[in-house]
């Protein structure tokens, strides 16, 4: 290959260029998005066509091998919590232990508690006639209670696998993913807090809207009590937790061996579908198999787009794009920093966070050299910063900006106000917190 370094920039932008045309403007499905983008800069730096596809393989290859199993059963514990009502029974907790006074932090918590397994545009769905509900009851502005839940929902969604962007992150960067989801959580609750005190500081100016009428969510009869519809959510992170700071010889100790093995993320979240599978109201009429068979179908959808992320990245690596940027560009004066503007600006040009940090991940991956985080600390510092840029802007291109816009009846200009500066504010508060991280862990 004898491509310049102005010929690997041109087609690189070229191919974000191509991401964001065809999945913000013509809605094609990310996959074929970064699909295309492949041949796009690979064919464009003159990588030989066999090369590139190649690459392509390879690098699907190795994101389905570290991915694969945790996306299909992160998925599948959030359909099933949310078939048995536990999404309902954690709100209603959490509710009792603030007070309706606090109704919009309730909401905010369980948005954060409810986001852990489950993506936020189905959480928020789930949880919005309850939201809806206490924002008439408590006469609290619609703005604030719409904003407090979607935050609590966003923040989680951004920083912390299961979910599919912080997951692929995590594979093309090579970050550890069990250090991930503990570190994740604590960079997500200020996030979290930090969109709850914009909703709180804006929205309470706004004058409340006609709420939308209950969408019977909450009317379940026999829902599951309030230890089994925490435990599928609290376990897996306990183990995760153990395993990753249990011994690396943990010298034939049975208790750390145990901890080793069901620490694993795989091996934890199965062990959350089952305590999920416990609350299930009946097990006729192959509801469990029905219910199985809806998460291994929407998690079909995330494996394929992170999957086409993970060949972008291979062919990126192929053109040495990280050499190239390297000599010509102070990177490593950068270091966390490039990775939360680079991952901000694919944000706010296309929409999509997931689509956003992939992209980031692919180009970023071949730079962690010159940007000083090849280590494993570097690298686990590298995906939180993008997780940050991740949520930076949410606005009229996110799907996730409608939702919360539909099911809360709020008005355009009210949700940029409100929540599209909410999302500034924890994305800023989320980056200041990896930036206070990497202070005591570099």
């Amino acid at each position: 290959m004898s491509a310049g370094f102005i010929q690997i920039i041109f087609f690189l932008l070229a191919g974000i260029a191509l991401i964001i045309l065809l999945t913000a403007r013509l809605k094609v499905h990310a996959f074929f998005a970064l699909f295309l983008a492949c041949f796009v800069v690979g064919i464009g730096v003159q990588l030989p066509f066999a090369e590139v596809t190649g690459a392509m393989k390879e690098g699907f290859g190795h994101i389905m091998r570290s991915l694969g199993f945790i996306i299909v059963l992160g998925t599948a514990l959030g359909v099933l919590l949310e078939h048995t009502g536990s999404t309902q029974v954690m709100a209603a907790f959490i509710l009792k232990k603030t007070g309706e006074r606090h109704a919009s932090l309730a909401m905010n918590i369980t948005g954060f508690v409810v986001g852990l397994p489950i993506f936020c545009d189905s959480g928020y769905i789930v949880l919005s006639g309850l939201n809806q509900t206490l924002a008439r009851r408590t006469q609290i502005a619609v703005p604030v209670m719409a904003t407090s839940l979607a935050a609590g929902l966003y923040a989680v969604h951004c920083l912390i696998p299961p979910h599919p962007g912080a997951a692929a992150a995590a594979g093309i960067i090579g970050a550890d993913i069990g250090k991930l989801i503990l570190a994740g959580i604590g960079i997500a609750i200020p996030a979290s807090a930090a969109g709850y005190w914009w909703a709180k500081r804006t929205g309470k100016n706004v004058p409340p809207l006609p709420a939308v009428k209950n969408d019977g969510a909450g009317n379940r009869t026999r829902l599951p009590s309030v230890m089994q519809s925490f435990l599928p959510v609290i376990v897996p992170i306990a183990l995760i937790a153990l395993g990753s700071f249990s011994p690396v010889e943990p010298h034939r100790n049975s208790i750390w061996i145990f901890f080793r093995i069901t620490g694993d993320p795989v091996i934890a979240l199965f062990i959350g579908v089952l305590l999920a599978l416990i609350p299930v109201r009946s097990w006729k009429d192959n509801t469990i198999g029905r219910l199985l068979q809806e998460g291994v179908e929407k998690a079909g959808s995330i494996l394929v787009i992170i999957g086409a992320g993970g060949a972008f990245g291979a062919v990126l690596a192929a053109t040495r794009i990280g050499d190239h940027l390297g000599d010509h560009l102070p990177l490593a004066s950068m270091g966390i920093f490039f990775p939360f503007l680079l991952t901000s600006l694919l944000k706010t040009a296309q929409g999509s966070s997931t689509v956003a940090i992939i992209t980031a991940a692919s180009i970023i991956q071949p730079l962690l050299p010159a940007l000083g985080l090849h280590t494993a600390t570097g690298q686990l510092l590298c995906v939180l910063s993008m997780g940050a840029g991740s949520m930076m802007i949410s606005h009229a291109n996110d799907a996730y900006f409608w939702v919360i816009s539909k099911f809360s009846g709020l008005e355009m200009k009210v949700m940029l106000k409100v929540y599209s500066m909410a999302t500034i504010c924890m994305g800023l508060t989320a980056l200041a917190m990896v930036y206070i991280l990497s202070l005591f862990i570099s």
